[in-house]
């Protein structure tokens, strides 16, 4: 589920957004620039803008009757006349992108204008010099592996900034997972991942279930193709599996997309508990369309299908089972691990007596990071 963050988020700042996105089935690279230079738009500029958006809305949105909604829309406004006064290419973008979300509430949809020409999205199949660029701009970042520890109680940390495409990412998935397999409990901790490839999701989710049977993790139907891809885990991965020991999935409003997958499939299947705040809210994948030199949209041709729930979070995002500020999330989830395997260890009076300190001192930072919060 190849969704990067281009929501509030990303684009309140327009920082670089190094990640791998979709299109016509390959990943690759999209580079927005911090400070946009402005452009000043002309009546006709307005108009191709708004034909080209429409167009592609047309062609590729993941809901039909949707897309044609939000092309009147657009074209009842032009009509009126209501973009006449907007001669900002960034005020423009963001004005297009309020209309469309107003009647879609699709956190993936958005205008977005670039100062610099932005690259032809494709071609369908990679070349080697691409996929070459993408294995050393992902390998800069250690595939969103951003820390991998050992916590007070022998407690496993993964804190996780992306989902790299498995292809890219498994050796180091491999890797993290391996360091923590001896730990009692696993954290992970998606709270600043904004998304990524649903490949790194099924490698990941199978390192927590077993070799068999497998498990049915989503399904993503794709409206361009009308074909629906199944995710599954794998029947093998490198190295050990983390089996029949408790899960803990940190987020945050900020956790969006193919992290809110990961999150999502967990909570199904019963498999984690969900520590922290309401995620983003973003379950379209999608790819960037070109509408001309300056502007392209992030159409969400594709959905998320939990095998389950028989539907996903967009719009509503993925609630957690235990709801505490984002900043609180590390220690109330560690506390509860701790507890879960003291529970398992009492009748192993030295464990148990490491297991009680670790609990006290946890349970001590926690208290007061909730003292902070209410001076």
């Amino acid at each position: 589920m190849t969704r990067p963050r281009l929501n509030h988020f990303a684009l309140s700042g327009l920082l670089f957004l190094g990640t791998l996105v979709m299109q016509g089935g390959i990943f690759a690279q999209v580079r927005i620039e911090a400070d946009q230079t402005d452009m000043t738009l002309t009546a006709p500029a307005r108009a191709e803008i708004i034909e080209g958006v429409v167009k592609r809305l047309k062609h590729d949105y993941v809901f039909p009757e949707t897309a044609t909604k939000m092309a009147q829309s657009l074209e009842n406004r032009l009509v009126k006349k209501e973009y006449d006064q907007v001669t900002s290419a960034k005020e423009f973008a963001r004005l297009l992108t309020t209309h469309l979300q107003e009647i879609s509430h699709d956190k993936h949809l958005h205008v977005v204008y670039l100062a610099v020409p932005p690259p032809q999205f494709g071609p369908k199949q990679p070349t080697p010099d691409m996929k070459e660029k993408m294995r050393q701009s992902a390998s800069a970042r250690n595939f969103g592996f951003e820390k991998v520890e050992r916590l007070e109680g022998n407690i496993g940390y993964l804190d996780l900034r992306g989902f790299m495409p498995a292809e890219l990412a498994g050796e180091t998935a491999a890797a993290a997972m391996n360091f923590l397999a001896n730990t009692d409990a696993l954290i992970l901790d998606l709270r600043k991942n904004g998304g990524g490839a649903p490949s790194m999701v099924a490698l990941l989710c199978s390192y927590l279930f077993p070799a068999e049977p497998v498990v049915h993790l989503n399904d993503l139907y794709m409206r361009p193709e009308d074909s629906t891809h199944q995710w599954w885990t794998l029947p093998y991965v490198p190295g050990k599996r983390y089996t029949d020991k408790e899960v803990f999935v940190l987020t945050s409003h900020r956790t969006f997309s193919a992290a809110e997958e990961c999150t999502y499939n967990l909570k199904s299947l019963k498999r984690a508990t969900i520590v922290g705040e309401t995620t983003g809210g973003g379950a379209h994948p999608g790819g960037p369309q070109r509408v001309n030199d300056h502007f392209f949209v992030w159409v969400p041709s594709g959905r998320a299908i939990n095998p389950i729930t028989k539907t996903n979070w967009e719009g509503t995002g993925v609630k957690p089972d235990i709801e505490v500020p984002a900043d609180m999330a590390l220690k109330t989830a560690q506390l509860a691990a701790l507890r879960k395997v003291a529970e398992r260890k009492k009748s192993d009076p030295a464990a148990s007596k490491g297991l009680q300190r670790a609990i006290g001192s946890v349970q001590k930072e926690l208290d007061e990071l909730k003292a902070k919060q209410k001076e």
